[in-house]
């Protein structure tokens, strides 16, 4: 795990500028590496690449970035770590590779990338990474990124030079950086709290999309190709459809259970401590069970408990470790200590990102990283297995079923009426709707109109989906409505799902998953140098659980079953069956508390108005609202809150 840094600029450089701005971009992150740091430049063709190590495996200097490929035509930066590096060692061993320095991934898949090439190469890696590879030969730049986007990757044409790298404060230390907020990405953050891939927030750059990669050449100077898939979710999904597993119950469970453990075997291969969290739900619980299986001595487990209540599943998380015996390592954490990383938030993750659940997953971070250099995360099950809450609110699909009613054209009449009215139908469509089950529904009068005139105009399920678990509508709040930007899966590609639960799945897994869940994990974690591994998202769980019917992800109303089911074999039911307690902070009560100096500044009015971005007004009701306990604005408001406070770190 590392940090990777870097620029392109075809028209060449001088070598120790170069050399001084690839430090500087580096150095911003070094809470990605701090072991160890390197570049490798190449003035007269224009390209810079740098590194910071955190060493993994092969930690003499044999694993030292920027590494060469042995015939000298390579050279690759790379961030993550290669599950099956040793197998596919062996297959070059076989196609005549010969000569290894040392035992490092990097080295095995640069031999890979000059045995085969890179696309191939990248097909043959299990793993996560983000990488960018120098063709000395064909002066040729090629990016490319893991299959579920656990590992980032920033790129992008800034004054005529192309910068790259993992982390937006790499980019952003380079004198080519416009330092331009794109507008028309922001609607999206305010509508669901993170900025889906390929966008950024910043003109002219953008995120590499899961299981791509893209190549630049001189000839392209300026110019902003279209990645190219060597894995793609979606056609993982045709492919589990048009071959389902038809195996009993019983033989879908020992699959799902080889599977894992194979994956969990190449993801327990370091030379530095490992451990795991454990919150005591199902996914983490399933991962840290089976490694227990496989290892001879205790595995280390972390939990962070809080006193208050309805947001502590310390206990839970106890129980399990003690009946799997492993080591396990808690801290309650008081509301000072979690209080003290929101000012932290802006730096740590470089755009507005409004999931609050990064605090407790810094500390957890925090925690572990005092232990063990590696920790294994169960991120991934609600998304693959169909679990979370949502899937199954009833009430959302009626609202589906009865917006279809409407004929198309008088959807747009529709629309009008409801926008400037406060009718009763659209507190009847949405009543006793909530947000626990991830349905985000305004409680006045006038924003359910506003909220049922968005749905009407939903013409496909895909698109209800994502309205329906909308934070803000952006033509409510923002001065700009824009939010018309593509990203996530087509409706064609939705299209061949039967299932509408399987359909928000797949929905979820190629946005929320990677630009909400996997983010929030790897920059909580790499800021405090702890490398974050989850077995779930292995490549070949994730085809697995594609092939799977629905009635073995879904079942009795219940999700997860075929996941339990596994978990079972080593942790009784009744420890498991609990109520979902929810890996969250109380940041509705600190907003009217501790926080709320912090918070009244920020959602000034003035402030508001001056920055230009937001509409104060429903805000300003939304805050008053929350003040005085008429609405639990938490959400919605945090959204708010941080995209102020990043915009007051990018100004400072």
């Amino acid at each position: 795990m590392c940090g990777i840094a870097g620029f392109f600029k075809p028209s060449g450089f001088n070598e120790a500028d170069a050399e001084s701005i690839t430090v500087k971009m580096c150095n911003s992150l070094v809470h990605r590496g701090p072991d160890d740091a390197g570049s490798w430049i190449d003035g007269s063709a224009g390209i810079a690449l740098g590194h910071r190590r955190l060493s993994i495996i092969d930690l003499s200097t044999a694993g030292h970035q920027p590494m060469l490929s042995d015939s000298g035509r390579y050279a690759l930066v790379y961030n993550g770590e290669i599950y099956n590096h040793l197998e596919i060692r062996k297959k070059a061993e076989r196609a005549g590779h010969r000569g290894w320095r040392g035992h490092s991934d990097t080295e095995t898949l640069l031999a890979a990338i000059q045995l085969w090439g890179v696309d191939q190469a990248l097909k043959e890696s299990v793993g996560m990474f983000a990488l960018a590879l120098w063709d000395r030969q064909e002066r040729m730049l090629s990016l490319a990124r893991d299959r579920m986007g656990e590992k980032p990757l920033y790129y992008g044409w800034q004054n005529g030079t192309l910068l790259f790298g993992s982390e937006l404060k790499a980019l952003r230390a380079h004198p080519a950086f416009c330092n331009q907020i794109d507008r028309d990405v922001l609607p999206l953050y305010m509508r669901h709290g993170y900025i889906p891939a390929p966008w950024c927030v910043w003109s002219g750059i953008r995120k590499l999309l899961p299981g791509t990669w893209v190549r630049f050449t001189a000839a392209q100077h300026d110019a902003q190709p279209g990645p190219t898939p060597y894995w793609s979710l979606s056609e993982t999904i045709a492919n589990g459809q048009s071959d389902p597993f038809e195996g009993s119950d019983q033989e879908a469970i020992e699959a799902l259970e080889a599977q894992l453990g194979i994956a969990i075997a190449g993801q327990r291969l370091a030379d530095v401590p490992l451990g795991a969290f454990l919150s005591g739900g199902i996914d983490s619980s399933t991962v840290v069970a089976l490694m227990q299986a496989q290892s001879s001595r205790p595995v280390k487990t972390f939990t962070i408990g809080f006193n208050e209540q309805g947001y502590n599943e310390a206990v839970r998380a106890n129980s399990v470790a003690r009946h799997l015996g492993t080591e396990h390592i808690e801290l309650y954490v008081t509301a000072d200590q979690a209080q003290a990383v929101v000012p932290l938030l802006a730096n740590m993750y470089d755009e507005p990102f409004g999931d609050s659940s990064a605090i407790p997953t810094h500390l957890v971070s925090k925690l572990a990283r005092q232990h063990v250099t590696v920790s294994l995360s169960g991120d991934g099950g609600d998304e693959l297995f169909g679990g979370y809450g949502r899937y199954f609110n009833h009430k959302a699909e009626n609202i589906w079923h009865k917006t279809q009613h409407i004929p198309k054209f008088l959807r747009k009449p529709a629309d009008a009426l409801l926008r400037s009215s406060s009718l009763s139908f659209a507190d009847k469509l949405l009543r006793k709707s909530s947000d626990n089950n991830g349905l985000h529904f305004d409680k006045s009068i006038a924003a359910k109109c506003a909220m049922v005139a968005n749905l009407i105009q939903c013409e496909t399920h895909g698109a209800f989906y994502r309205a329906m678990t909308s934070h803000w509508d952006p033509l409510l709040v923002m001065n700009t409505a824009g939010g018309t930007l593509p990203y996530g899966l087509t409706d064609e590609e939705l299209s061949h799902i039967p299932e509408t639960v399987q359909r928000m799945m797949a929905t979820d897994s190629v946005t929320y998953l990677p630009d909400d869940i996997l983010t929030k994990v790897d920059r909580a974690a790499m800021s405090v140098s702890l490398e974050t591994r989850v077995p779930l998202l292995d490549n070949r769980v994730v085809e697995l659980a594609w092939r799977l019917p629905y009635s073995m992800k879904v079942r009795n109303g219940q999700g997860k079953w075929l996941l339990r089911q596994v978990l079972y074999r080593h942790v009784p039911r009744e420890l498991i069956e609990r109520p979902k307690m929810g890996f969250g902070v109380p940041v509705d009560a600190w907003l009217r508390g501790p926080l709320r100096e912090w918070a009244d500044d920020l959602l000034n009015i003035n402030r508001l108005r001056d920055d230009g971005y937001l509409d104060p007004k429903p805000i300003h009701t939304r805050w008053q609202q929350h003040l005085n306990g008429q609405h639990n604005w938490r959400d919605s408001l945090w959204l708010v809150l941080m995209l102020q406070a990043w915009l007051k770190e990018i100004n400072a």
